[in-house]
């Protein structure tokens, strides 16, 4: 397995461990999940029986010789113990990470 595809794995395999990782009230099944691991890109989405969503999708940039980024884009949503539906969407790339939500102050 080459290093790139390596790092593509561990991200993807982290990323839906943490998902899958918040708590979430004990009731809450996991309704769907699905995911796929490619040498230059993944992608993953779940949703629970609570109403909680979480897609994300990533893929290697070329920036130039010997030097690939990881640019990642998805989403996610749930409700809050408010009752309020929270929605966020993000990008992560050689510029940081970037989320966008309602609830989210802009600087």
């Amino acid at each position: 397995i080459s290093k790139k595809m390596k790092c593509i794995l561990v991200f993807a395999l982290l990323s839906i461990a943490m998902c899958l990782a918040y708590p979430a009230a004990p009731e809450a099944e996991i309704i769907s999940l699905a995911s796929e691991v490619t040498a230059d890109e993944y992608n993953y989405n779940y949703e629970t029986s609570d109403g909680s969503k979480q897609e994300q999708h990533g893929h290697l940039k070329n920036l130039g010789p010997e030097e690939d980024v990881l640019q990642v884009a998805g989403s996610f949503s749930y409700q809050g113990d408010d009752g309020k539906l929270y929605s966020v969407t993000y990008t992560a790339d050689e510029n940081g990470y970037q989320p966008q939500g309602e609830h989210i102050p802009h600087l």
